[in-house]
């Protein structure tokens, strides 16, 4: 058997280290996609943190065999895409998602992340996700509402305490009056 070409050997090389070095990867049937629809798609990926490049499937087989993305092997069927994310994948997701309405070529077969594999489904709930700085000011609204009321509450008691005690005394005719007696 002859030796592997270079070209191809590189190939390989560079899908593995991409995949190793990614935070994840989805991949994309992009048959009947135009070049320039492909330009655009790649425009949108960037800014969410994605980089799209297209390989074929022989090489990416032999990039993931035996390795923890083995499992993107059942994925490897027709014009594949891989989608690497940099950044969040669900920023990355709601992109493709967004793309495929406006592009419905556009397919989203799945991916991985660390060592789960994504579903098309489960891509699609991601997207929907709010980002992460959202999510982040939910926790913490949810964190400070609880301690804001407490101090409202601990406000109250004296103000409360004070309302109280002039009622009372109101009730009772008013404060006492102090009387002085003379030093003898």
């Amino acid at each position: 058997m002859d030796d592997p070409k270079p070209e191809k050997v590189a190939v390989v090389d560079e899908v593995r280290r991409r995949l190793q070095g990614a935070e994840a990867a989805v991949l994309t049937e992009y048959r009947g996609l135009t070049v320039s629809e492909l330009a655009e798609l790649r425009r949108s990926l960037a800014a969410a943190g994605g980089d799209y490049k297209v390989y074929k499937n022989t090489l990416v087989r032999r990039a993931v065999a035996g390795g923890r993305h083995e499992p993107l092997t059942d994925m490897l069927s027709g014009p594949t895409a891989i989608a690497f994310v940099s950044g969040e994948v669900s920023a990355v997701a709601k992109a493709l998602r967004d793309f495929s309405r406006t592009y419905p070529a556009l397919i989203l077969k799945g991916g991985q992340h660390g060592e789960g594999v994504l579903s098309s489904a489960d891509l699609m709930a991601l997207a929907d996700l709010p980002s992460r700085e959202v999510l982040l000011s939910r926790v913490a609204g949810a964190i400070a509402a609880p301690m804001q009321q407490m101090a409202g509450l601990l406000q109250a008691l004296p103000r409360n305490l004070a309302y109280g005690l002039s009622a009372l005394l109101d009730q009772q005719g008013g404060a006492p009056e102090t009387t002085t007696e003379p030093e003898a």
